[in-house]
């Protein structure tokens, strides 16, 4: 019995050297063939192309200490805050939304609208540019986008809520010195060329929106508009390189600063804000 357990070993030791040696054979063959691969292939390896830069997005913060963010179209105009028609409007608005994503944006802020055309190829037509003006209320609410294409100004009119919108992408969020950009007109067409192919970039939904402090330069005179007076209050335009400092005092003899202590012309909106806010948010979650 000793003599056959003796025999046994040896014979399983003779296995294991011989499984050993046909492993190293196989090592040694492939990597040998993966030399000759990469000796004998005159290609050059393919080019690397760094990751997208990742969206981060911090899970941790709370509802409540997300942004509350209220679409200037749901506040009713003065003298109107409280008709059965903007009732019925907003309920046609939140149903819009549910639909179609319409993201936070200001004036200032790239978007990319994608409209159906039954004129397009592929029966839709997507326009990237800047916004420049918001308007309307309730479902009439419009916003104008603007860029430079083929060294030409474009700019499209949209409805916020119109049925033929497909899709509303938000590129960059941010804010200008000014509510309204209507003055790129007669700016340099480096303010307001946008790429078509640009991709977005991720922005924080907590704490305050960024605000673009950028000062345009205008053409040379005549301009749409006199801009310089003091009724339109332009901070965005650089006065300084336009105009001398005797039109910038001619300007002045339009100014009406008695306006300033004009009670009638003020309008509290913040109580309405937060009813409307909650009563969209309280839909919204249905």
């Amino acid at each position: 019995m000793a003599a056959c357990g003796k025999g046994l070993d040896k014979f399983m030791f003779s296995l294991r050297l011989l499984r050993n040696l046909q492993l190293q054979n196989e090592r040694f063959l492939s990597t040998s063939m993966c030399r000759l691969a990469v000796g004998g292939s005159s290609e050059q390896p393919p080019k690397f192309t760094p990751p997208a830069k990742p969206v981060i997005i911090d899970k941790t913060q709370t509802v409540a200490s997300l942004r509350s963010h209220l679409s200037p179209e749901f506040i009713p105009p003065r003298q109107r805050t409280n008709p059965f028609k903007f009732y019925i409007e907003r309920k046609d608005m939140i149903c819009r939304r549910k639909v179609l994503n319409i993201p936070e944006f200001y004036v200032g802020s790239i978007l990319a609208v994608t409209m159906a055309d039954p004129n397009a190829s592929g029966k839709a037509n997507r326009f990237v540019g800047i916004c420049i003006q918001r308007g309307g209320h309730g479902l009439g609410a419009t916003f104008v986008l603007r860029n430079i294409i083929d060294n030409q100004g474009v700019e499209f009119c949209y409805e916020l809520y119109s049925p033929r919108i497909q899709q509303i992408e938000l590129l960059k969020l941010e804010k200008r010195l000014d509510d309204n950009l209507m003055y790129l007109r007669d700016a340099l067409p480096e303010y307001s060329t946008i790429d078509p192919d640009m991709k977005p970039e991720p922005f924080s939904p907590t704490g305050e929106v960024p605000v673009n402090k950028l000062k345009v330069r205008m053409r040379p005179k005549p301009w749409s508009k006199r801009w310089e007076r003091p009724k339109f209050k332009i901070q965005g335009i650089r006065f300084d390189r336009s105009l001398t400092p005797e039109q910038m005092e001619h300007a002045q003899k339009w100014a009406k600063p008695w306006l300033e202590y004009d009670m009638l012309k003020e309008y509290d909106t913040s109580k309405l804000e937060e009813q409307i806010l909650s009563e969209v948010q309280q839909e919204m979650s249905k």
